[in-house]
């Protein structure tokens, strides 16, 4: 038996809120994410205090694979557990000689999601098997995940379309999952087509003939996910599932923020760790960073226009009383109020922040510090990602000065080709370190590679611990797209040392320019943590 992991302690289990961002968000059109990209998004969803997350197909695919194998080793999570997904056995095979779900079992995930076709449609057409060994393949392999020490969730696909068609069959393969262990079926909208009175019924229905745990897993073929799963909820279902920004497929999945929100905020049901709901607008935009996704300014709750006033009477009113024109206070989830012809800015957030990274802040310094995040996001920068960046940030504000291990005179890059040849980079390095003037050139494969070889050959020998440094991650997004080829450029750059990683940000009117001050930054920050 492959070792899975303890649940952690403090996860209730009167509700479950279960992220399936890596998966099923993943199939997102536009939307891929290396292995590095998954664990980076687990850790963020994990500061949410979700309950799940589903790290993939392990054995399907050889990314999912290595994350899961990865995981076993590098991702520590607090809150959530990570839970494998995969299908019921292939028919006529027995689950224990399924090589798939011998993956799943291999898995070192504790909570395993099945797929399984609760559609009389489906399983005569998609898996070409009678409806009699559809219900063997779910008994079968849910009970052999069972004996084996995991826990099971049972994902019923296109269930609510199979139970208009044939409603006895669909809770059928409800009932024989729960009759062979599985602690939850969720009902998956797998096309999004459902309204939110129908889902209250069904799931009504469903929890009343079955007598077990009853989850929802909606799409937004109607704009309806999220009001989709709060139905399910009102009508018993207590688990739920979505994904962080309503990533996915199509329209996507349930926006799991919102959801959540709306449960704590609207309907009083305590469905995440006391206080982890003010995480959900650091979360949302740092897993829009990772994902390269711009984050859309207009979501709920957790969007820069979600709780933005313009000036006029809003404003007006907003100076007497907030809640006059709010329906919440946007602390509650992480967010700050703005005025748009006046931006408040975030002060609590600046706080919160610079409390995680160690830095006991003053009232000045907090006001300080806002006002010079406020400039700089409003030239492009972003610090939800970019940690690294912004701790360096408050080193200069607390500290009168960032780590300086070498001064920049000066630097260029030349990019050279002819017709059929490969574009070869120069780069020419001037600085000062460990007092003396030092001039390098680097070459690489492009400009930014050049630049990297050219400042690293500079100060290695000064700084050996750079062997270590590897950049892992490179994200360009043009700002204010509408100036063409004048746009701002915002660089994200995350580097690693081999044991941990950290991301940094630059800005500039071209790629080079702000690629240049990410990656200063980035060798900055790493030697100052190695304590040099």
């Amino acid at each position: 038996m492959s070792e899975v992991k303890p649940p952690p302690a403090a996860v209730p289990d009167q509700f479950h809120v279960y992220d399936t961002t890596l998966r099923d968000g993943a199939q997102q059109e536009g939307l891929n994410l290396s292995v590095a990209d998954k664990l980076a998004i687990a850790r963020h969803i994990d500061g949410l205090g979700v309950g799940f997350i589903e790290g993939g197909w392990p054995g399907a695919n050889p990314k999912d694979t290595e994350f899961f194998r990865r995981a076993k080793e590098e991702l520590h999570l607090k809150h959530a557990q990570l839970a494998a997904f995969g299908a019921t056995r292939r028919a006529g095979v027995k689950a224990a000689d399924d090589q798939l779900v011998a993956a799943l079992r291999e898995s070192g995930a504790g909570v395993v999601t099945l797929v399984a076709k609760s559609h009389v449609g489906h399983v005569e057409k998609a898996l070409r098997t009678t409806l009699a060994e559809n219900l063997e393949m779910v008994r079968d392999t849910v009970s052999h995940l069972r004996e084996h020490g995991q826990r099971v969730f049972l994902d019923a696909e296109h269930f609510f379309d199979g139970y208009r068609l044939d409603r006895d069959y669909a809770i059928e393969v409800l009932r024989v999952a729960h009759e062979a262990g599985a602690d939850v079926v969720a009902l998956c909208d797998t096309n999004g087509g459902m309204l939110p009175n129908w889902v209250t019924d069904v799931v009504g229905d469903v929890a009343q003939a079955t007598g077990g745990r009853v989850g929802i897993h909606a799409h937004n073929d109607t704009g309806c996910a999220v009001a989709n799963s709060i139905a399910a909820i009102e009508g018993g279902a207590s688990h739920v599932q979505g994904c962080i920004n309503g990533y996915g497929e199509r329209t996507g999945n349930a926006d799991l923020i919102s959801v959540v929100a709306n449960l704590e905020l609207k309907l009083d049901h305590r469905v995440l760790p006391q206080g982890l709901l003010r995480e959900s607008t650091r979360v949302a935009h740092a897993v829009a960073e990772v994902t390269n996704v711009p984050p859309a300014s207009r979501q709920p709750y957790v969007g820069a226009s979600a709780f933005a006033h313009k000036a006029g009477l809003h404003a007006s009113a907003i100076k007497v009383d907030p809640n006059l024109y709010q329906h919440l206070d946007p602390v509650e989830v992480g967010n700050d109020m703005r005025l748009l012809v006046s931006d408040m800015a975030g002060r609590a957030s600046i706080e919160l922040k610079g409390r995680e990274l160690g830095f006991e802040l003053s009232k000045d310094q907090i006001q300080r510090i806002t006002d010079r995040v406020k400039h700089l996001e409003a030239k492009g920068y972003t610090f939800e990602a970019a940690d690294a960046s912004f701790e360096l940030l408050l080193l200069e504000e607390t500290e009168g000065a960032r780590p300086s291990y070498f001064e920049v005179e000066s630097w260029r890059v030349i990019t050279e080709t002819s017709p059929g040849d490969e574009a070869v980079s120069e780069a020419t390095v001037k600085l000062r370190a460990g007092g003396a003037r030092t001039v390098t050139t680097g070459e690489g494969n492009g400009p930014v590679n050049a630049l990297d070889h050219a400042l690293r050959d500079a100060i290695s020998v000064l700084y050996p611990e750079l062997v270590k440094f590897e950049l892992i991650d490179y994200k360009v997004r043009i700002l204010d797209a509408e100036h063409g080829t004048d746009a701002v450029t915002r660089v994200l750059i995350e580097t690693s040392d081999g044991q941990s990683s950290w991301v940094t940000v630059g800005v500039g009117h071209n790629v080079i320019e702000a690629s240049w001050m990410a990656l200063t930054d980035a060798l900055t920050f790493g030697l100052r943590r190695h304590h040099i």
